[in-house]
């Protein structure tokens, strides 16, 4: 891998909740941040392509992670991505050739000390250096194809679903 790049979309991952009562606002990425301090053996570009809950997408949200991702010329791409239209968004990109793409997040902020972020990225990472081209998820310790995963909201986790043809 000559370099990663990692294109942020906001999301759980990068959420910042400032007390009990407030609501929270998406604060800068935080997947540089943790790979900085994991001391990682490969370049990285973040790019902030969108900073919101993936809840408020948009098609033409959709459509400016596509183009960032398009317009690059790294092979390996990392998404943060809200879980909750995460496979959306996957499954949107999945046109896009010759590069491997993994989406991964957070269902707790990375600013949390119990957070699956460090965990999810980690994945990620692993993840995207070894599959094929293509759109992927990682989450939950699991790699997961969109077309057939989906987010349990009462379990809070991924899980495999059967998808019709």
């Amino acid at each position: 891998m000559n370099k990663l790049l990692i294109v942020t979309t906001g999301g759980t991952i990068d959420k910042i909740y400032f007390d009990d009562m407030s609501d929270y606002q998406i604060g800068e990425p935080q997947i540089g941040r943790i790979l900085e301090h994991m001391q990682v053996g490969f370049a990285f570009e973040v790019k902030a392509v969108v900073r919101k809950d993936s809840l408020h997408f948009t098609a033409e949200d959709r459509r400016a992670i596509h183009a960032a991702i398009t317009a690059s010329d790294a092979r390996h791409v990392l998404i943060t991505h809200g879980t909750d239209t995460m496979v959306e968004t996957a499954l949107m990109l999945a046109d896009i050739a010759g590069k491997t793409m993994v989406l991964t997040g957070a269902l707790n902020p990375a600013r949390f000390r119990d957070s699956d972020a460090v965990f999810n990225i980690g994945c990620a990472v692993g993840a995207v250096q070894t599959l094929p081209s293509g759109a992927w998820i990682a989450m939950n310790g699991c790699i997961w194809n969109p077309k057939n995963v989906r987010k349990n909201r009462n379990k809070n986790r991924f899980e495999t679903t059967t998808r019709p043809a």
